[in-house]
């Protein structure tokens, strides 16, 4: 699936695009019971053809009432919709809470740099922060345009002295490079703030 945001996914297949929002759906399967002021009575009255006729649906939202004119059929027109947007929903969650974009969510930005700061963690956690690295790597960074890797260090490590073009060479390149870290590296209490200037520095990166 395209890296694109929820607010962006939303806007192509939300319900209101689809025209499956509640108001949306009452106004193609009846019409509203409305009131209208009567000049020479001076007061508000009730349409009152309707009542008895149609079956009634009340919205909890704002109290209005619609009288329900849709044959069966389009009903459950109306339910096979629903229900195709309940499964895409489904989908659109289980996507954005598997694999990489469980940890590093969905990257959105044409152009990053990835600052490693694995602190004291102990070799375990130290494979495992790789393990997470190498997946977005590979599930996300593949599909943006430039990317650069800075390991918090005493002396910064820098798997490029820039962002670089993505390719298939590139990414397994820095997959490589991470692989080949040492555990541990000595750092500087400023270490970390240091990586993170040097990170935003490259004029490529935009955030």
């Amino acid at each position: 699936q395209p890296l694109v945001s929820s607010s962006k996914w939303l806007q192509l297949h939300g319900l209101k695009r689809n025209k499956l929002s509640l108001s949306q759906i009452l106004s193609q399967v009846g019409f509203q019971h409305r009131k209208g002021y009567v000049t020479t009575l001076g007061k508000l009255v009730a349409s009152r053809y309707a009542d008895g006729l149609f079956p009634e649906y009340e919205r909890a939202q704002d109290g209005s009432v619609y009288n329900l004119t849709a044959k069966r059929e389009l009903i459950l027109h109306f339910v096979d919709c629903l229900m195709g947007a309940i499964e895409l929903y489904k989908q659109r969650m289980e996507w954005l809470t598997s694999e990489s974009r469980q940890i590093f969510g969905v990257i959105q930005e044409r152009c990053i740099v990835i600052v490693l700061d694995f602190g004291t963690a102990v070799p375990a956690e130290f494979d495992l922060c790789r393990d997470a690295l190498s997946m977005v790597l590979v599930e996300q960074v593949t599909q943006i345009a430039k990317f650069n890797l800075i390991r918090v260090a005493q002396d910064l490590m820098k798997w490029q002295q820039k962002s670089t073009p993505v390719s298939e060479h590139t990414v397994k390149s820095a997959v490589t490079w991470l692989w080949k870290l040492d555990h541990m590296t000595a750092a500087s209490h400023t270490s970390s703030a240091e990586a993170l200037l040097e990170a935003m520095s490259d004029e490529a990166v935009s955030s």
